[in-house]
């Protein structure tokens, strides 16, 4: 077959077309609940049905109609102008028999429970002590060990570092292992994160001023090395992934969770082989408020997830409502906004498109990807000051 330029043009019209619809999924708003109980929301197969359920505040909802919750501890709601007792949802199985369990990153600086699954039974979920200081306002769930359970990675009495837990142990507090010296972090400090970022692989950990370096044989006494770097002024998770597709790992962030900022950092060498980094701009951390272009305010949450099926990871965020209040930080009312923000490689580089996914619901301090009903793509789940809600995703027609 001879293909003229005209054929050429039309098909490749075709596949920019098809490329076009498959990556812009349409979503379906459910609102759990109306009552402010926590600022992030969760994912398990708690009742092992088959399908995922849903945990945000004191209950769980059961998929995939997620019409039916059950109570795991007992409700509290809060005033939206306040705070609330669980700033984010994580859930794994703490005592190895088989049923999701849930942990409840508490306010910060106060003590973390787990909840412990009662095994299919209509009773109270058992509470268990984790952890007696949890700081720092973004915790981040990974396994940073290698030893294929999730650790809680933040940081206490002014060490950063994370906490491993054992089954077998199911009673015993968590264990936390410091990578710094005692210093700077505090229960209110901003951004921690989690990645290999040498290539050598093992977990290096990060926060807003640079990032630490795991050794090859870790001692209990012993920090390990820190490489300096400000990768925000207050950031909110910091995610870790090869962005560019150049098997480096980058850093992908948002510069102050109160104001205004999202970038990502790519790896680069120099000759020696030593890490450096350069910033890239995805949402100005100085908007001008009378321009149309798009800005978010109050990014507190992030999440990476492959919304459109290129084997990419995109990157979900969106507004934090009322961080501190109806009056505090930037446009603290302006529409509380959910988007996905596209990873598009090509001859011209690295970009991140945005997609409105909501525009009245926004993030917690946590926001959650994963594919809830099934479809192949990520649904989005928040738990926030105006609830509980779902986003259900919609594959593009």
């Amino acid at each position: 077959m001879i293909w003229t330029w005209r054929a050429v043009a039309i098909w490749s019209l075709a596949v920019a077309v098809c490329h076009a619809e498959r990556a812009v999924p349409t979503f379906q708003k459910v609102q759990l609940s109306d009552q402010f109980y926590c600022e992030g929301a969760y994912h398990a197969d708690f009742n092992r049905d088959g399908h995922p359920d849903v945990v945000s505040g004191p209950f769980w909802y059961q998929g995939p109609e997620f019409k039916i919750r059950h109570e795991i501890r007992p409700p509290q709601a809060f005033d939206p102008k306040n705070y609330s007792d669980n700033f984010l949802t994580f859930a794994a199985d703490f005592n190895g028999d088989g049923w999701p369990d849930v942990f409840f990153v508490p306010f910060p600086g106060k003590e973390g429970y787990w909840y412990e699954n009662p095994a299919g039974q209509d009773v109270a979920w058992k509470q268990h002590l984790a952890f007696g200081s949890v700081e720092n306002e973004s915790p981040m769930w990974g396994d940073v060990d290698g030893d294929g359970r999730p650790d809680l990675v933040f940081n206490t009495g002014g060490r950063l570092g994370y906490a491993t837990w054992d089954p077998a142990k199911p009673g015993e507090p968590w264990t936390f292992h410091a990578v710094s010296p005692p210093g700077k972090y505090h229960k209110f400090s901003h951004g921690v994160g989690f990645g290999d970022l040498d290539g050598d692989g093992r977990v290096d950990l990060l926060e807003k001023d640079g990032w630490w370096q795991q050794p090859a044989e870790p001692k209990a006494a012993e920090p390990w090395v820190f490489h300096s770097f400000k990768f925000g002024d207050a950031p909110a998770q910091m995610l870790v992934y090869d962005v560019n597709g150049n098997g480096l790992n980058d850093v992908v962030t948002s510069w102050h969770c109160h104001h205004y900022g999202l970038v990502w950092y790519e790896q680069v060498r120099d000759a020696s082989g030593a890490i450096q980094w350069k910033q890239h701009v995805i949402l100005t951390s100085t908007p001008d408020v009378n321009s149309t272009d798009l800005r978010i305010s109050q990014l507190h949450a992030l999440d990476l997830a492959d919304f459109d099926g290129d084997g990419l990871l995109d990157v979900v965020t969106g507004k934090r409502f009322w961080a501190h209040g109806p009056s505090g930080d930037p446009e603290p009312n302006a529409p509380a906004v959910v988007y996905w923000f596209q990873l598009q490689r090509d001859d011209q580089g690295v970009r991140f498109v945005p997609h409105l996914i909501d525009d009245d619901s926004g993030v917690g301090t946590q926001v959650a990807a994963t594919d809830l009903n099934g479809d192949g793509i990520p649904d989005v789940l928040v738990g926030n000051k105006k609830g509980t809600f779902l986003h259900l995703s919609r594959p593009a027609q």
